[in-house]
């Protein structure tokens, strides 16, 4: 049975006019709900281009730092590429040091092991760039807080450039450059660029720079891995990114993403969600089990044959991600389900988790309970680890009145990583529970299923596919339309297969029918009475070649029995 509320999403008064202009009646408050007001927005909404982004040189520090980078390259100075470890961090990276190295510079790229060194740009960074004889440093997905690291590459001689999107923290020091949008002050237009987006503005910036321009739809490639995979709002510049990146993909000739799609299973048309659950991970999981290495080289190799032999380590590496996260995700679950009362943030710790993979066992479980979680590994006097928030809760303004008491903390607002000292975290922790308890709405710990509109049986075919095609790339900001349909019963008796999945026929008053799909809902289908109702996402059915409705939620029909 239902687990949440369900609420009809609010219909904007706007959406009267995209209705006049002979927008279906669901979509137009759904392109109302996403700041689309106008008929010429919806239809610019609707055709992603390139002259929807913006003049990378309006970022802050983005003219100095390509006027830096062309200066460098006229002396033949070397550049080090410091990046993150997964996929926003490996792409972002990818992306600068092709770029770089077409427009004339010398490369080093370093990638930090997340065991080793942790996360993001670190001192021991710094002594690798001048060992290879760098002049500079552009940190690709990180380095906003790295005030230790970038006054040690200064002190050094170094140049640093700073290419970020995380939340900054203090000013970095006088002489470092810092292309970040979120920095105070700043009047670029679009703020919600991941790093591999800002490494694409500053690929193309420099491109322009050396009077070498590159075709960018070769770079949104790229671009668009980190851009669906980070989970940024899918809206401005970030939706165009995404689309072009993802049509490029049809035709790409890299021998690293033909490989890599070839294990996964995944062919064009490739969609948003071939990259979060089947590419993303895999890219991924060369960072979270070992080193990011491979994964980097496979976005850069032209060599067919070892592109296949990477292509098949990161697939080997995410099955064994897949073990270790479920791992993690049983444990902790067993034990929040120990709790008498569940407290409004789920923190756990345990030295048996692996460090790679509570980050994405916090996101389930988050998901599962419907309250901020954070998962930390215990590695001798250190828990490090990651939290995932819901809906309505600021994670990182939240915790970022205990850093103080934290080694390290940084993030955005839906995901944080720490690393506190062990022997504080029980304090720390109640703490925490007792100050959510005080501060938050309990109400933003309830699931609410906001759905975009109550449809007929009728209304399901090959034309409301057709529609949702259009609204694709679907994400953050921008989630596949939830609908609501009912009151409907079963056709005939549902189909069981796999671990817990179903399948079934409805039909509603009206005699129409439709198929209905719930993984891991085989036991709450079984508790439904014979007449319900039903919140879900339309997808095609490739078996069928119907619509079928992916079960997000179900509950009995009012007044039936």
């Amino acid at each position: 049975m239902s687990k949440g509320k369900w609420v009809a999403a609010s219909t904007p008064p706007e959406a009267a006019a995209l209705h006049r202009a002979d927008w279906p009646p669901w979509l137009a408050p759904v392109l109302a709900r996403r700041g689309i007001l106008t008929p010429e927005a919806a239809e610019a909404f609707l055709t992603p281009s390139l002259d929807q982004l913006h003049d990378p040189l309006a970022l802050p520090d983005m003219r100095a730092a390509v006027e830096l980078l062309v200066g460098l390259g006229e002396r033949s100075e070397r550049v080090a590429i410091v990046g993150d470890y997964d996929v926003d961090g490996v792409s972002a990276s990818a992306l600068l040091s092709a770029v770089f190295g077409a427009c004339g510079l010398a490369v080093e790229t370093i990638l930090p092991h997340r065991i080793e060194d942790g996360y993001g740009l670190q001192v021991t960074q710094v002594e690798k760039a001048r060992a290879t004889g760098c002049a500079a440093i552009v940190t690709a997905d990180c380095g906003s807080t790295a005030h230790e690291a970038v006054a040690a590459a200064l002190d050094a001689g170094l140049s640093v450039i700073v290419t970020d999107h995380h939340v900054p923290g203090d000013p970095l020091p006088p002489g470092a450059l810092h292309v970040n949008p979120k920095l105070p002050g700043s009047d670029y237009p679009f703020d919600e660029l991941c790093g591999a987006g800002i490494a694409f503005k500053l690929a193309t910036a420099l491109a322009e720079g050396v009077g070498r321009p590159i075709d960018p739809v070769k770079l949104l490639r790229i671009a668009c891995l980190g851009t669906i995979a980070d989970i940024v709002p899918l809206r401005g510049e970030n939706r165009v990114i995404a689309a072009l990146g993802l049509d490029g993909l049809a035709t790409t000739r890299s021998a690293g993403l033909l490989a890599l799609s070839a294990v996964a299973s995944v062919q064009a048309p490739y969609k948003a969600s071939d990259i979060g659950y089947r590419l993303g991970p895999r890219i991924n999981a060369a960072g979270r089990m070992a080193s990011p290495e491979p994964a980097l080289e496979l976005l850069l190799t032209r060599d067919v044959a070892r592109a296949e032999e990477l292509a098949a380590e990161l697939d080997r590496l995410n099955r064994e991600r897949r073990l270790a996260e479920s791992t993690a995700v049983d444990q902790a679950r067993d034990a929040v389900l120990e709790k008498s009362d569940l407290p409004p943030i789920l923190v756990l710790s345990s030295p048996e988790w692996h460090r790679g993979v509570v980050g994405i066992a916090a996101g389930r479980l988050a998901k599962e309970f419907h309250r901020p979680t954070v998962l930390l590994s215990i590695d001798g006097p250190n828990a490090v680890g990651s939290g995932r928030s819901v809906r309505g809760i600021d994670l990182h303004r939240f915790l970022d009145g205990w850093t103080d008491h934290f080694e390290r903390f940084g993030g955005h607002s839906q995901a944080i990583g720490m690393t506190v000292r062990a022997d504080r975290l029980e304090r720390l922790v109640a703490s925490w529970e007792a100050t959510a308890a005080t501060e938050w709405d309990p109400e933003l710990l309830v699931p609410r299923y906001k759905y975009d509109s109550h449809l007929t049986a009728a209304e399901v075919g090959q034309p409301l596919l057709d529609t949702l095609s259009r609204l694709e790339p679907c994400g953050a900001a921008n989630p596949i339309p939830l609908f609501r349909l009912g009151p409907v019963e079963l056709q005939r008796s549902p189909r069981h297969f796999g671990e817990g999945h179903v399948s079934a026929r409805a039909r509603d008053q009206g005699g129409e029918a439709f198929d209905i799909v719930g993984w891991r809902w085989a036991e709450r289908f079984a508790e439904l009475p014979s007449v319900f109702e039903v919140l879900g996402r339309f997808e095609l059915d490739t078996y069928t070649g119907r619509p079928v409705l992916r079960l997000v939620d179900a509950r009995g029909a009012d007044g039936y029995s």
